[in-house]
Formats: structure tokens, C-alpha cells, sequence
């Protein structure tokens, strides 16, 4: 009887969702945050059903240093794009864990009210869950769920900024990175290795008076991105300055991401991005995998507690137990 209740659920999800029901994707992404083993499997099975219906989206990261203003760009570009091309937009913003519970602390959309409100706007925040690259474990499949859902550009705004957030890189097909506006002494703290995937800064908050100053520091990262190697994309990082308090340069914003669109299919580059990407998370899905195996396997999950026991009193440091496990695990799966 629970078997066919679940079949039920799963599609009645998948019919909801495909439908655009916002209720039904949100409580999918919630089901996919959950660390439950029965969760983990009843998600999976919900994406083979509505991995025929994704791809069709542009996935955009977005990172910055606090402060850099993100959400207000993120609201101006959403408003923007629904109100001048009925597009619909998805927003998955990643907020910082609380160390005690890892909910989320910046809470759900008290940053994008007037996004909001308009129907063919989502919005959900996700604790990062202190997980490498400020993206939480299960952005991916957030990505992929909106897209079923019909959404056709998808921001992700990242935590903060550093060498860690090129994580982003592997979910994404266009990255930028906002800069405030005098804020260069800050690049100096930010390790070389963002900037080396950034397809476009935005220098921003470049209002009134600030905008020739905002103009010239563009101008100083555009040099910048000439002194490093060509991309394999052969597209040529760019900087710009925009205003969201203003409202200037979000229409240049989104030319600059069509062209780089435009360009990387036609070279065939962002179907091979879009390929690197399902390479990354079937390596994601192996290690869960795997760990899963581990904790379930009924041979190990004993001789699993019973190394853990004898570290902890003591008899053996962790690599000695590392040992003992690799021990175990060539006993039951021999090479030959």
C-alpha cells in the first residue's frame, strides 16, 4: 500500500510541476535538501521523470563581495526581464547557514519584495549547509526542477566571494561577479582563480556621482582580463557599470549575456559547459552513492561502528581505522 501511494506522489509531483505549480516545486527542492535516505531516493526518482522536460533555461551565477548588492541586481534583472520579455525567472539564493539547525538566516524573501510579487517570479533561498563553493549540495537539482517547472533563466546568487566560489562554475553556463565602486583594494583579498572564470564584472552601485569613477574602474578591469589566456569558450570577459538603485545598465547586462550565449552555441562550447556540468553531478550522485552503500551494506554497517568505536577509545587514530576499513573493503570486493 505505501508503494502505491508513493507512485501516486511521484506523478502527482511530476504532473504539478510540469504544470509550473510553485507549491509542488518548492516542496520537491525541500525534499531534495532532506538528508533522509528514503528522501534522497524519492527525489532522484522524481528527476528521471522530468529530466526530458530541462535544458531549455540560461543557468547564470551570480557572486560578489558582501555587500556588492546582489539581490537588488538580481530583483532589477528579474523585474526586467519579466516585464520587458514575459520570461520566466527563478531565483535560488543561497543564504548562510545557521551553525546550531543550518537553516537558513537571512530568511526567505524579505531581499526581493517586489520580485516577489509578480507571478512568473520563484524565489527560494536554501542554506549553504557550510557546504565548498557557497552552493548548497542539492542547487543542481533545484536547477533542473525549475527548469521542468518552465522557468527560462535561472539565477543563483552565491555567499560571498573567493577562490571557493568557483564551484559555481560546474552548475552554471554564464558567471558574474559584482564590484562595488571603489572597491578595487578589495581584489587584492580575492585569490586570482575567480577572476579567471568570470565572464562578466559588474562594477556596481555606480550611481550619480560615482558613475565616472564606476566607469573608469570597468575600463581598469577590462585590461585586466586582456592580460589573461584566451578562454577555451573564445569569449573575452567583460566589465561594465550599472546602477540598481538607478536602474541603468540592466539592458546592457542581459545584450551581454545574449551575445555570449549566441556565441558559445554557435561554436558548439555551451552544449560541451552543459556536458562538463552533467559530468560533475554524476560524480556528485556516485559519492552519494557510494556513502550510501557504506552506511546500508549490511556486512559493513557493523564492522563500520565497531572501527568508529575503537577510534574513539582510542585503540586506533583515524588513519589506522582508514586502514582497517580499506582492509575490509578489499576482503569483500577483491580486485581478482
Amino acid at each position: 500500500m505505501a508503494n502505491k501511494q508513493q507512485h501516486f506522489d511521484l506523478l502527482l509531483y511530476k504532473e504539478e510541476i510540469l504544470n509550473g505549480n510553485s507549491s509542488y516545486l518548492s516542496r520537491a527542492i525541500t525534499l531534495g535538501e532532506s538528508t533522509l535516505d528514503s528522501h534522497r531516493q524519492q527525489i532522484q526518482e522524481l528527476l528521471l521523470e522530468l529530466m526530458p522536460h530541462t535544458g531549455a533555461s540560461i543557468r547564470v551565477g551570480v557572486s560578489g563581495i558582501p555587500g556588492a548588492g546582489k539581490s537588488t541586481l538580481i530583483e532589477r534583472l528579474g523585474t526586467y526581464l519579466i516585464e520587458e520579455f514575459h520570461l520566466k525567472v527563478a531565483v535560488l539564493a543561497i543564504d548562510p547557514s545557521s551553525e546550531l539547525n543550518h537553516g537558513s538566516i537571512l530568511g526567505d524573501k524579505t531581499r526581493m519584495e517586489l520580485l516577489s510579487r509578480l507571478d512568473q517570479a520563484f524565489i527560494r533561498p536554501s542554506p549553504s549547509q557550510s557546504n565548498l563553493g557557497g552552493v548548497t549540495r542539492n542547487t543542481r537539482e533545484a536547477i533542473f526542477l525549475c527548469e521542468a517547472a518552465g522557468y527560462d533563466v535561472i539565477l543563483i546568487e552565491t555567499v560571498g566571494v573567493g577562490q571557493s566560489e568557483t564551484a559555481v562554475q560546474s552548475m552554471v553556463d554564464f558567471f558574474m561577479m559584482l564590484q562595488i565602486v571603489g572597491g578595487g583594494d578589495d581584489l587584492q583579498a580575492i585569490k586570482r582563480g575567480i577572476y579567471e572564470h568570470i565572464d562578466l564584472l559588474v562594477v556596481h552601485k555606480a550611481d550619480q556621482d560615482q558613475a565616472n569613477q564606476a566607469r573608469k574602474e570597468a575600463a581598469s578591469f577590462k585590461k585586466m582580463f586582456s592580460l589573461f589566456p584566451p578562454k577555451e569558450s573564445q569569449w573575452n570577459p567583460r566589465a561594465m557599470h550599472c546602477s540598481s538603485q538607478e536602474n541603468r545598465g540592466i539592458d546592457h547586462l542581459w545584450e551581454t549575456l545574449m551575445e555570449y550565449k549566441k556565441l558559445t552555441q554557435s561554436s558548439g562550447y555551451f552544449e560541451q559547459k552543459r556536458t562538463h556540468q552533467n559530468i560533475a553531478w554524476y560524480q556528485e550522485l556516485q559519492q552519494e552513492q557510494l556513502g550510501r552503500f557504506l552506511r546500508t551494506h549490511p556486512k559493513l554497517t557493523t564492522a563500520l561502528d565497531h572501527i568508529q568505536a575503537e577510534m574513539i577509545a582510542k585503540k586506533h587514530s583515524p588513519l589506522e581505522a582508514s586502514k582497517q576499513l580499506e582492509k575490509l573493503l578489499t576482503d569483500l570486493f577483491p580486485k581478482t
